[in-house]
Parts: structure tokens; C-alpha cells; sequence
């Protein structure tokens, strides 16, 4: 037993030596969802607290994902948010996939699929008042029927 516990120890010293990459991309303001969609104050506080973490390239890497493997689950999750939605970069989706994009957002947080209810662990700030449930859905139903006006407009 005594073996399996120094084995145990061991390997979790060696993967500390495998750390991932905390370097975010370099902002670019004029792509980002707050800028362009001009969002007031209150949802930019919000959307800043709650998603923009695994959905931005302005990830704030908190103490725990510099322990190993821990910090692998932490950078996979990071991964896939930005995969699926990177408000950092709303500007580059083409006007058709930016309203996908928006009916995603107001779906995910309608049914409360979003934030994920692990994010809470280390984040109880981002965890969504019914109010705030409310603002955002309203507010991306808006950026969605103004994104769809310009996209009559423009044919």
C-alpha cells in the first residue's frame, strides 16, 4: 500500500511539469461582441462575469488550473467554449451563423444549460439571478432581431 501511495505522489509530481498554456489571444476590439453590438453596461458586467471566461480570448486563469490534471480539464472546457461561441471574435461569424449563434445563446440560457453548473465550483459570482436570466435573454433576442433587419436590409 505504502508503494501505491509513493507511485500516486510521484506521478503527480511529474505531471506538474506539464503545464498548459495560460497565454490568451491578443485582444481585438473591434471583433468583439460587447463593441460591435454596443452592449449597455449592465449586460457587458454580466456577460463579462459569467461567460466570457470559457467564451472569449479573455480567459481569467483562476489558482487551480495550475495543478495538474486538474488544469487539463479547466483548458479543455476553455477549448470547447471557444469552439462552440467566442464573443471575442463574433465579428469574423458571417451574419446567417451570428444569428445561429444568438438563438444558441438564448436557448442555452433560457434552459439554464449555461453557465455550466461546474463553472459555479470556483466562480459562485457567475452564477445567474433570474433578473439577470431575463436581461440577457431580452438583450440577445434584440442583437438577433437587429442582426436579421441587416441582413434584409443588405440583399
Amino acid at each position: 500500500m505504502k508503494k501505491v501511495i509513493i507511485v500516486i505522489l510521484v506521478a503527480f509530481i511529474m505531471i506538474q511539469f506539464f503545464p498548459i498554456d495560460t497565454t490568451n489571444p491578443p485582444p481585438t476590439p473591434g471583433m468583439d461582441f460587447l463593441k460591435i453590438k454596443n452592449a449597455p453596461e449592465k449586460i457587458a458586467r454580466t456577460l463579462r462575469t459569467s461567460c466570457y471566461d470559457c467564451h472569449s480570448n479573455e480567459t481569467k486563469y483562476p489558482w487551480y488550473s495550475k495543478i495538474s490534471p486538474v488544469s487539463w480539464w479547466v483548458k479543455n472546457h476553455i477549448n470547447e467554449g471557444r469552439k462552440h461561441l467566442n464573443f471575442s471574435t463574433f465579428a469574423v461569424y458571417e451574419p446567417k451563423r451570428q444569428l445561429h449563434k444568438l438563438e444558441e445563446c438564448i436557448e442555452m440560457v433560457e434552459k439554464k444549460e449555461m453557465p455550466l453548473e461546474s463553472y459555479y465550483l470556483g466562480h459562485q459570482s457567475a452564477k445567474l439571478s433570474d433578473e439577470q436570466r431575463t436581461d440577457l435573454i431580452q438583450y440577445f433576442k434584440k442583437v438577433k432581431e437587429d442582426t436579421e433587419r441587416g441582413i434584409m436590409f443588405n440583399k
